[in-house]
């Protein structure tokens, strides 16, 4: 088992890489962001701060890579 690190700096770099990798697998299938929010059901400010790197739910994780037909593992590797 892993120690976590003395402060929580490497939460927000890994929310940055799972927003990086939204971005690319949205402009990789030539999606715009309207057309993955409509189709994942959420809102346009959700999807704008997912592939920002903030904070979203899981269940909003889970709708982007349904829509973008890639496993949510491969976001958030």
């Amino acid at each position: 088992m892993r120690d976590l690190p003395a402060d929580d700096a490497w939460i927000a770099d890994r929310r940055q890489a799972v927003g990086a990798a939204i971005r690319e697998a949205r402009r990789i299938r030539n999606v715009t962001q309207d057309q993955v929010w409509m189709a994942a059901r959420i809102s346009r400010w959700t999807l704008q701060r997912a592939e920002a790197g903030d904070e979203v739910t899981l269940s909003t994780l889970l709708r982007i890579a349904r829509v973008l037909e890639i496993p949510l593992a491969d976001l958030v590797r």
